[in-house]
């Protein structure tokens, strides 16, 4: 690509991506700190992915979900999940009508452009599974009609890291449809001091409308213009190629650590998020250092750790720390 595209193309992303700071504005109003929280709900809005949160209660998740479908002027349902929580309350069912004597189709939650899936492993693998084939196809087959869902659909699971009582985890190819996976942390003292000064004195900010559906729709289709080097594209290769084969990277230590390591879906979630990221920051390109703020996100549930690695206390975070440390950035 000649430098002379790179400049036009820079120049019309940062024309392009001017609604993200706004956007963003609107968001802070309601949420305190969560930073890292409200980046990365940005990212998988604009690179058509879901996301995963994991975090204790009472961080903001919901409310940073409903902020967002607010800001976007877009439908916004919350799907509780509970032991006895079936797939049809998920997606829809057939209703039998005695004054026509037929069936109609009654739509289910799923059908809005933000899902919040609240506690996702709470639910059996039954209910997990009707909602997973709704994100992976973007439809829903209920009796024998087949329904589109919303452009854009986005849905937000999240799952609490402390309680496994009662819970029924993802299973691996489940989790790996998730393009992040973010953990929420605690806000720091002086944000929690404003968290407390806005809940006692009773006034919530509510975010205005700056967007709609069909404004986000477009966006992404801008952020798949994004430059990508083939520097860039074999940094990428490598990191995901480095959790199957550590041995080659030079970190043998990790050789009996890491069960399985990311899927082309890995790859493909990375480069894609990597992309987003750079329109976020308002560039026409990606940089390695894009592919690392995403890195962390989207590797951490696609590495299976055994048994030897649970014993030793190593995470994935350390596992991805170590290989983007090894490989050799462009």
């Amino acid at each position: 690509m000649e430098a002379v595209n790179i400049k036009e193309l820079n120049e019309r992303i940062q024309r392009e991506s001017a609604f993200v700071d706004i956007l963003s504005m609107e968001m802070n109003k309601v949420i305190v700190g969560q930073k890292h929280l409200v980046e990365n709900l940005l990212i998988g809005l604009l690179a058509n992915g879901h996301i995963l949160l994991e975090g204790v209660p009472g961080l903001a998740k919901t409310l940073a979900i409903n902020t967002l479908a607010s800001a976007v002027d877009a439908k916004f349902s919350r799907i509780q999940f509970t032991p006895d929580l079936l797939p049809a309350d998920v997606l829809g069912t057939l209703i039998y009508s005695q004054k026509t004597e037929q069936f109609t189709v009654k739509k289910g939650p799923v059908f809005a452009n933000f899902v919040l899936a609240d506690e996702i492993n709470r639910s059996p693998a039954k209910v997990q599974s009707a909602l997973l084939e709704a994100m992976q196809e973007r439809q829903v087959t209920i009796g024998d009609e087949t329904f589109r869902l919303p452009d854009p659909f986005l849905v937000m699971a999240t799952q609490n890291p402390i309680e496994q009582e009662g819970t029924y985890p993802l299973p691996e190819a489940q989790v790996d449809r998730f393009m992040l996976k973010v953990v929420v942390t605690y806000p720091k003292k002086e944000e929690e001091k404003l968290i407390i000064r806005m809940n006692n004195s009773g006034e919530f900010p509510k975010p205005n409308r700056v967007l709609k559906p069909e404004d986000i729709v477009r966006a992404r289709e801008i952020v798949r213009e994004v430059y990508m080097d083939e520097k860039i594209e074999k940094y990428i290769v490598d990191i995901v190629y480095a959790t199957r084969t550590p041995k080659e990277y030079g970190l043998g230590k990790l050789d009996g650590l890491i069960s399985y390591g990311g899927s082309p879906r890995a790859s493909i979630s990375l480069a894609m998020a990597a992309k987003a990221y750079a329109f976020i920051k308002r560039r026409g390109y990606v940089i390695p250092e894009d592919v690392r703020a995403v890195c962390h996100d989207v590797l951490r549930h696609r590495i299976g750790l055994t048994y030897e690695a649970e014993a030793e206390n190593v995470t994935s975070e350390e596992i991805i720390t170590d290989i983007m440390n090894a490989v050799e950035v462009p």
